[in-house]
């Protein structure tokens, strides 16, 4: 390809990345989904139960289910009754004790209500990226109980319900949902809970005069659905263990109670069946998504014709309990059967007497029912005959595809066919031997869901193998680039032959062949495409490669620099590596900051004398970095520490305002001073900033005071909230009226820019760690400019061709001519891991990978109290993106000072980037712990995003800090303007300014 430019660099950056990111979901969580099996029933003339009713009680735990609690809503406060600890859903207790079977069933991740009721209601595990395709409606069709139905009924949220009806035949499910704005989280969820009810009530109440309704009611294989959502708005908005979510507990039992009654009353026949559970649970501080147990444990009940009664141990210890997480329900003397959530599909099929969900994975828990061996014997083989079924579906699509197809081992040969095993089970139920059928069915199940494995993660080396080539491919690329374009100008040949093109192509044309034989999806193609293309780009400029490593070398003249080299490169190395176990642990951070706060000593005293402020105020931004990563990730809201970080940023401000014009007045010339009127609009403009930095302050404080009271955010309140975020990020603009291009100045008014968002948007200590950061990126900016220039002036002091000895710091450019900027040099590596640190500081300092998919919303609820994910996720977004966009304004300005080009450092980012991406890309892991498998996603997508979200940087950078104009604050000559077709940079020599060298 022909030479690239800035912008063609970083928009193939942008296509590989957003291409590859693409590559876990194509390799490691293929769609289970497939087509065209049979379905299979149940033998046997009548169903166990006529009819089915599931309550699904969303975001409830397990153990809060369970536990027992001071009554969390008495008559009387002071009564001693109500502070004595009961069970706080006593009707679903007594079914555990007395009527059904009960457990603990295990959900996966993402532990999000989609998910979830798919789990439950289909049987099927999703692919994790079908949560980002479609958060309320099928992002593929799917087969579920209801669908296998007669007729479904459903009442609930329009986040959920809506799903299953679109996926069903036509006609067969019936979703009635209350509007969206009802669930507003600043008033009472319970009411969404006892809409539900009245709704259920109202139905058989209008049986009693309508005859066509109430016949359809009596039919067979009936099933009603009621999804209760109160308890994950109670929970998201006062936490699990609060009160509230505990009443709301009491009013779920009290409510289930009255369904099943009435269904009792109605129907007469005993003939209903009865399921309870939840979809995933709830962390202690309120959220959910991520795989840690308190989100993967929920209750499972169920009760009525056909569910068997429960175990109880004479001894007082029954089965089941030997995990101890249930050590404190008061239930160890019945047997607790745990599942994992799919199976209570294949349950509620049973029990309704339909055909399991084609696409269903659960295997059907034997323990719930209540029926004979051989009967459940029989049960368990249907089960196993459609988990195969699947099996048949993709080996035949496999084997239609792949050149030379290698059969699953386990299922392979005629010995360990499906039908030689099917017949052996048969032949034991015939024989009476049905425990020995049911072990023989669970071992082909077992091996079904291998084979189904097997055949997923078949294509897994091939893709990894050209994911790895792409990831090197691109990083030699960059790096590649770099030289030719920031430390040789451009000035090398491409020595690119026809031999080179014809084998290259050769290779590119093989790997398609072999993808179009295979029949492979089209994403397949783009993996392939890259790597190819990459490699031939690097072996054409070879030659740039070996002229730059004797330009970035040439200063390697002795052992002691030789050494130097090799513990800077370990150095570097070590560094990255500990990046990549930040993700793990935060505290990585801290260790790092810590040391960073020396880093000025590596230069001698000499500079310290020089540079005390400026060394005292790196050292003291680091410690006050390094206090973040200690504290929890996952916050509670915290009134006072939102008011600190406000009074912090509100004193920045104030103290600006007071001492402008002696921050900067050593730097103010003619050209850029301000007329007495132009200044007071100026600090007009900026006072407008501060004080919408206390009008936030004010605005969320009384939105906190009204959310937690419960008694709805006023209209009021809401709309001083929006108005304050808005205008903070639009008054800025007024500036541009009157301009002070003063870098210092820009600075201020990007900080005071983005603090009002900060207090609104934050729940804890968020607003401090703004504080903190900003001071960190303003002293990290200045400090480097002035180990540039100090090393400079040891350069002109000792010259040498090019470089100092040390290779820190180029010559003084006295040659550089306009439109030029200077030449990279191994220096320039060191910026470029210090933005990359920052950059995952700017995350990591309030936020963790468990938390990435669960991020509290209580912030959100000062702006919009009524569930919108998107319009709520984009707030969230923009909190998230406010400490990289100063970031990137400070990188820019960096930049222009050292009379950088402004893409070469984001390129080294993105380069050194992709090392822990492809780090991340082998530590994906699809079984083990949720919490882990969730994790692992988490590191590979927020790592492979580094590479679009520095390209983003980078252009928003340029446009933040045109016309910036430098002063001589740092005490080392004259003024120096930064921006459009008169830049300049300073030019040191012997210390001091001595000329002007003209850059684009």
């Amino acid at each position: 390809m022909a030479r690239l430019g800035r912008l063609g660099f970083l928009s193939i950056a942008v296509v590989f990345h957003v291409i590859y990111i693409y590559s876990i979901f194509s390799i490691y969580f293929v769609s289970p989904v497939v087509h065209g099996m049979r379905e299979h029933h149940v033998p046997g003339k009548e169903a166990p139960a006529t009819r089915l009713v599931l309550f699904v009680g969303d975001g409830l735990r397990a153990d809060k289910a369970f536990q027992s609690f001071p009554d969390p809503s008495p008559s009387d406060d002071s009564l001693e009754s109500a502070k004595k600890p009961r069970p706080l859903a006593p009707f679903l207790r007594s079914r555990v004790l007395d009527h059904g079977t009960f457990g603990v069933s295990h959900t996966r991740v993402p532990t999000e209500s989609r998910p979830g009721h798919v789990a439950l209601i289909a049987g099927l595990y999703e692919d994790v990226s079908a949560v980002t395709t479609g958060w309320k409606l099928n992002p593929v069709n799917f087969d579920s109980v209801f669908n296998r139905s007669r007729h479904t009924w459903s009442w609930g949220s329009p986040d959920i319900l809506p799903m299953f009806e679109k996926g069903a035949v036509p006609g067969r499910v019936d979703a009635d949902t209350y509007d969206p704005e009802f669930e507003d989280f600043s008033k009472s969820a319970v009411e969404l809970d006892i809409w539900v009810f009245d709704k259920v009530k109202k139905l058989f109440k209008d049986a009693k005069t309508n005859a066509t309704l109430d016949t359809e009611l009596r039919q067979e294989k009936n099933v009603f659905f009621l999804h209760l959502l109160g308890l994950d708005t109670t929970g998201h908005s006062f936490r699990p263990y609060s009160k509230e979510y505990l009443n709301n507990i009491k009013v779920v039992d009290k409510g289930v109670q009255e369904i099943t009654e009435l269904l009792e009353e109605f129907y007469g026949d005993g003939k209903t069946a009865f399921v309870f559970t939840a979809d995933h649970g709830m962390s202690d501080w309120g959220s959910h998504g991520d795989g840690h147990p308190d989100n993967t444990r929920t209750p499972l009940i169920a009760w009525g014709s056909g569910v068997a009664r429960p175990l109880i141990s004479a001894t007082g210890k029954a089965e089941g309990h030997e995990d101890r997480f249930s050590y404190d329900w008061g239930l160890n003397h019945v047997q607790r059967n745990d599942v994992a959530q799919a199976d209570v599909a294949a349950l509620m099929a049973y029990l309704v007497g339909i055909a399991f969900p084609v696409n269903s994975v659960g295997e059907l828990p034997l323990a719930y029912l209540d029926a004979t061996p051989k009967a459940k014997a029989e049960a368990l083989l249907t089960n196993a005959k459609e988990i195969l079924e699947m099996y048949y579906v993709k080996e035949d699509q496999k084997k239609s595809t792949e050149l030379r197809y290698k059969p699953f081992p386990g299922l392979g040969d005629d010995e360990h066919s499906v039908e030689h095993r099917i017949a052996l089970i048969q032949e034991s139920i015939d024989s009476g031997n049905a425990d020995k059928a049911i072990q023989q069915c669970h071992e082909l199940i077992k091996l079904g869901l291998e084979g189904l494995r097997y055949l997923q993660t078949y294509d897994w080396l091939f893709l990894q193998t050209l994911v790895t080539a792409g990831y090197l491919g691109f990083i030699a690329f960059a790096i590649t680039t770099v030289i030719d374009l920031h430390v040789l100008h451009g000035q090398t040949e491409t020595l690119r032959t026809v031999a080179s093109m014809i084998a290259f192509s050769s290779v590119l044309v093989a790997l398609y062949s072999v993808l179009f034989i295979q029949q492979s999806p089209w994403i397949y193609y783009a993996y392939a495409f890259f790597p190819v293309i990459f490699w031939e780009e690097v072996f054409a400029r070879r030659a740039a490669l070996v002229k730059g490593k004797d330009v970035l070398f040439r200063h390697i003249s002795s052992s002691w620099d030789v050494f130097k080299l090799v513990l800077g490169a370990l150095a570097f190395v070590g560094l990255v590596e500990a990046l990549v176990q930040s993700y793990f642990r935060r505290e990585i951070f801290t260790f790092c900051y810590l040391i960073a706060s020396f880093w000025p000593a590596l230069y001698g005293m000499d500079f310290i004398r020089e540079n005390v402020l400026l060394s005292v105020m790196w050292a003291t931004s680091c410690n006050l970095m390094s206090i973040f990563t200690l504290l929890p990730a996952n916050k509670t809201e915290d009134l006072g520490l939102i008011m600190l970080g406000g009074f912090s940023m509100l004193a920045v401000g104030i103290g600006y305002l007071i001492y402008e014009k002696s921050i900067l007045v050593d730097s103010k010339t003619s050209n850029d001073s301000l007329s007495p009127a132009q200044d007071w609009v100026s600090r007009v403009i900026m006072g407008s900033q501060v004080g919408l930095i206390a009008l936030a302050m004010v605005v969320t404080k009384s939105a906190i005071w009204y959310i937690q009271a419960r008694e709805g955010l006023p209209l009021g309140t809401q709309t001083v909230g929006w108005i304050t975020l808005v205008a903070s990020l639009t008054v800025p603009f007024l500036h541009g009226l009157r301009p002070n291009n003063h870098y210092i100045h820009r600075l201020m008014v990007i900080f005071l820019a983005f603090a009002p968002s900060f207090i609104i948007l934050t729940i804890s200590y968020e607003g401090l760690f703004y504080f903190a950061f900003c001071m960190c990126l303003f002293s990290w900016v200045r400090l480097e400019h002035h180990i540039y220039q100090h090393n400079a002036s040891q350069t002109t002091a000792n010259p040498s061709p090019e470089t100092s000895s040390n290779g820190s710091a180029p010559a003084p450019p006295s040659s550089q001519k306009k439109g030029e900027y200077r030449a990279l040099t191994l220096a320039d590596a060191r910026i470029a891991l210090f933005f990359l640190f920052l950059l995952q500081s700017g995350f990591f300092s309030t936020g963790n990978i468990a938390s990435i998919s669960s991020f509290s919303l209580d912030a959100v609820y000062r702006l919009l109290p009524v569930f919108d994910p998107f319009s709520q996720g984009a707030l969230l977004l923009l909190k998230l993106m406010i400490p990289f966009a100063v970031m990137s304004a400070n990188l820019g300005i960096l930049n222009k000072r050292l009379g950088v080009a402004p893409s070469a450092v984001f390129m080294i980012v993105v380069a050194v980037g992709d090392v822990m991406t492809l780090n991340f890309f082998y530590l994906v892991r699809d079984e083990g712990s949720w919490l882990e498998i969730g994790s692992t996603i988490s590191h590979f997508v927020i790592a492979s995003l580094l590479g679009v979200f520095v390209a983003g940087l980078e252009f928003g950078s340029e446009v933040i800090v045109r016309g910036v104009e430098f002063g001589g604050e740092d005490g080392i000559g004259k003024k120096a303007v930064v921006g459009g077709e008169n830049d300049v940079v300073e030019k040191v020599e012997n210390g001091n300014v001595n000329g002007k060298a003209k850059v684009a």
